[in-house]
């Protein structure tokens, strides 16, 4: 007997043309992680990652919050069991994830939670979102990225002091940081992520999947070893290139030439 939706704590919809929303469903709890929750989330997104009818996941939160982080109540059982197997982690099964993967932070993203928004490729965050890492405040050791990803982003000195205070990174110094994409007015968050994931479906499927992953790649790497990583993708592309695709491509591009160009994101 199916479940009540009410009571599906990560909920997956799959909706026409492509999209996929995962919504973190326990608002009473600000959608706290239990351990069920985060192995859900995991297999969730590796379903999807094998549906070839989604192009794009949008991972968000129920109520007034994204994430506010691992259930402390059950935290023992979480710490000690959560990141030891692949296949039951979220952020790994992310980071897996071949698709694009839109955050719609729409409340409080903080520690778990900030570092699920960090494992997204594109975020959108209402206005009054925040994301905090209360890591050093709970005596908490990171294991899901976010003490390597965020200086990667924001720059060490910020980073440092947003994980060593534990004070807010509200949605608008994000943007300002090129953390955050987006900031959308309160309850415009999926509406503006399914924008920005129905601009991607309008590409070359495999193209998107391509470049998503030279970019995620090619920033474990140094500048010299990913500008080869470029170089080695795109010459194993074009050698495997057909005449009919070569010429679909020049038709396209020449199609495209006499088109206004779109406006942007």
């Amino acid at each position: 007997m199916d479940r009540p939706e009410s009571e599906i704590l990560i909920r997956v919809t799959k909706e026409p043309g492509g999209i996929a929303v995962v919504t973190i469903n326990r608002p009473k709890s600000l959608n706290s992680l239990t351990r069920e929750m985060m192995v859900d989330l995991a297999h969730a997104f590796k379903s999807l990652d094998a549906d070839d009818s989604v192009r794009v996941a949008i991972l968000t939160g129920s109520g007034r919050a994204f994430c506010s982080g691992v259930d402390l109540t059950a935290a023992e059982s979480v710490f000690k069991g959560d990141v030891k197997d692949p296949e039951t982690d979220p952020v790994i099964q992310m980071e897996r994830f071949l698709k694009p993967i839109i955050g719609a932070i729409n409340g409080f993203a903080v520690t778990a939670g900030f570092e699920l928004a960090l494992a997204c490729d594109v975020l959108v965050a209402a206005r009054g979102a925040k994301f905090m890492d209360t890591h050093a405040r709970f005596g908490i050791f990171p294991s899901w990225g976010l003490s390597q990803k965020l200086s990667r982003i924001i720059g060490a000195n910020k980073a440092r002091e947003v994980s060593l205070t534990s004070m807010p990174l509200t949605a608008e110094v994000a943007e300002r940081l090129g953390f955050v994409n987006h900031v959308v007015e309160e309850g415009q968050t999926l509406t503006k992520a399914r924008e920005i994931a129905d601009a991607m479906i309008k590409n070359e499927k495999d193209m998107v999947l391509r470049i998503k992953s030279v970019i995620n790649d090619g920033l474990k790497l140094d500048l010299g070893h990913a500008l080869a990583l470029e170089k080695e993708r795109a010459h194993a592309y074009y050698r495997g290139m057909t005449k009919e695709q070569f010429k679909k491509m020049q038709e396209f591009i020449a199609g495209r030439g006499s088109k206004k160009p779109s406006s942007k994101l």
